[in-house]
Parts: C-alpha cells; sequence; structure tokens
C-alpha cells in the first residue's frame, strides 16, 4: 500500500498527476475529519445536525429503593468511551489540522471528481473548515457538560443511599490513606463537595526534579457506570508538558482500568517520567511534545517552559 491513497486505487499505481493526487488527498483528510470525527463524536452525544443538543436526562433527588426499577440495559457500543476520551486528547491536533487544512483549500469549494469516480461510487462534497471547527468545539464543550453531568448523578445517587455511591466513598477512604502512609507519595487527595465521585488530587513536586516546588490541582471525575466509563481527569492548575493538553487533559495508561488506585499511580507516572519511550499516543500537546523530543537546545527550552509553570502553580 502506497502511503499516497491516489496510487492505492486500481489503474491509477504509476500516476504522475500532482494536482489530481493533491486534489484526492484534501478531500480525504477532510471527510476523515467529519466523519470519523465530528459526525462519530456527534451521535454519541446527541448533537443534531443544526448544532441543537439534547438535554441530559433529567434526575431524580427523592430517594427510592434502587432495586425497585429494572435496570436498562444501554445498547453495546465497547468504543464509545473510548473516543470520547480520545476526542479529548486529541482536541488540539484536530484543531490545528483543520487550520493547516483549510489554507490549503478555498472555503466551500466543491470536491475534485477522480478520474476513477463515477457510477454512484463519487465522494460528493464541498470543502466546510469553518463549519468543522465549530462542531469540534461544540463536542468539547459538551463532553465537559457530560462530566459535569457525572459528578451531579454522583450526588443524587449520594443522597439516594446507593450502593455504588456507598462502595466509592469507601473506596476512596482506603486509597487516600494508602497513599498517605506513603512517604514516597508527594500528594493529598480529598472529595470535592463531599462527592465521592469526584476526587480531588493536590500533587506536590517532587524534590530535585524540574516539578519541585510546584503545587498542581488536578480533578478526577468518576461516572456512576465506572469501569465501562473511565474517569475524567483535568489538571485544574496549568502546566506546560508534554504529556498534559493545553486545555490539562493528562495522557496516561492505568495498568488496571477498573481500579481507582492505578488511576492515580498512572496520572504521577505520567507526569513525573523524565526518560520515557516514544510513544505516538502520548503526542497530546503538540508545542511541549515538539520540544520534549527534539534536539539538545529543544530539550533545554522544554525543561525552562516546564520550570516557569511549575513556578507559576504557587503565585
Amino acid at each position: 500500500m502506497s502511503p499516497n491513497p491516489y496510487e492505492n486505487e486500481p489503474g491509477f499505481e504509476n500516476s504522475d498527476d500532482v494536482r489530481m493526487q493533491a486534489e484526492y488527498v484534501a478531500k480525504i483528510r477532510h471527510e476523515t475529519l467529519r466523519i470519523a470525527v465530528v459526525q462519530r463524536l456527534e451521535e454519541f452525544l446527541n448533537i443534531h445536525p443544526d448544532g441543537a443538543v439534547e438535554s441530559f436526562p433529567e434526575l431524580e433527588i427523592e430517594t427510592h429503593n434502587e432495586y425497585d426499577e429494572p435496570d436498562i440495559e444501554p445498547p453495546f457500543q465497547p468504543f464509545k468511551d473510548l473516543c470520547k476520551q480520545r476526542f479529548l486528547w486529541y482536541y488540539e491536533s484536530y484543531l490545528l489540522a483543520v487550520d493547516k487544512a483549510a489554507k490549503d483549500v478555498k472555503e466551500n469549494d466543491n470536491f475534485a471528481i477522480m478520474p476513477f469516480e463515477g457510477g454512484g461510487n463519487t465522494m460528493n462534497g464541498k470543502f466546510d473548515y469553518t463549519q468543522l471547527r465549530r462542531r469540534l468545539q461544540l463536542i468539547h464543550s459538551v463532553l465537559h457538560l457530560e462530566t459535569d453531568y457525572w459528578a451531579k448523578e454522583g450526588l443524587v445517587l449520594v443522597k439516594k443511599e446507593s450502593s455504588v455511591a456507598a462502595g466509592l466513598q469507601l473506596l476512596f477512604e482506603q486509597v487516600s490513606e494508602n497513599f498517605r502512609k506513603n512517604d514516597m507519595v508527594t500528594m493529598d487527595i480529598d472529595l470535592d463537595n463531599k462527592n465521592p465521585f469526584v476526587w480531588v488530587m493536590t500533587y506536590f513536586g517532587r524534590p530535585m526534579t524540574n516539578l519541585d516546588g510546584g503545587v498542581f490541582r488536578i480533578k478526577i471525575t468518576i461516572s456512576p457506570r465506572f469501569p465501562d466509563e473511565q474517569p475524567r481527569v483535568v489538571f485544574e492548575t496549568p502546566i506546560f508538558h508534554h504529556r498534559i493538553s493545553k486545555t490539562g487533559i493528562p495522557c496516561y495508561f492505568p495498568k488496571k482500568a477498573d481500579d481507582l488506585k492505578s488511576h492515580v499511580e498512572a496520572i504521577v507516572e505520567a507526569i513525573e517520567d523524565t526518560d520515557p519511550p516514544y510513544d505516538p499516543r502520548t503526542l497530546v500537546n503538540i508545542e511541549a511534545s515538539k520540544l520534549f523530543w527534539g534536539s539538545t537546545d529543544e530539550k533545554k527550552q522544554y525543561s525552562r517552559q516546564l520550570r516557569r509553570s511549575v513556578q507559576r502553580s504557587t503565585e
């Protein structure tokens, strides 16, 4: 297979039509973003084509026996939560891809029809990167609204004395006590508004490292459907780090996805690891990653910017 999709079409393996090749790549790029990223997330989040967003289900505050109503089995969508998580990781990359591609085409121009297209097998459409950018921003906003909704769901479950809430409260107490007794760990864990579905980590930078002296507040919001839906983590204190996006979303990999203690450990490991193996999945902060994996001078520049953000964390 050729990295040039035009050359993968039968009969065009040796084509030298540079203009048509560029136009084919341009419309594939546009449609990949529109269909594989934007449209897919809009379906998951109940965002309509006109931009209208369906409201989240109203929460019932009244207490009742949680066994009174049968559970409604949701449709089987094993990658739904993973797609949402990855979108939050790569949101900046999507915006940069849109902005870069928009410079190479004329807005609202029709896609060029390729010589091998026809007979109902065509990719018709127009370039509309302005609309794609708006839709990406809306998806990002709705994902954060969904995260806030999880926290509200959690408070309702606490008021209902749900077994899920009680179990998570107990787990929080066990995990926080475990880290409190560990002298090797430089952090505290508390609940936000006494909600066991929202954990707040206060991470203190380890001495003799680039993080030394920093104090970072990290919020972990846990879905009532955990582990089917993985926690949403955000650094509320800004930090310049190659494993943390510009919007504060850390890229980390827990050893046990169904163990919240493992999530906490993986977050700390991600920000403290100074010599990780190269992993393209972790490129969530484009500017920081370019410096971190760059030349010796760029690595020094990365360290300086990281140190500045650490210093600002206590101002």
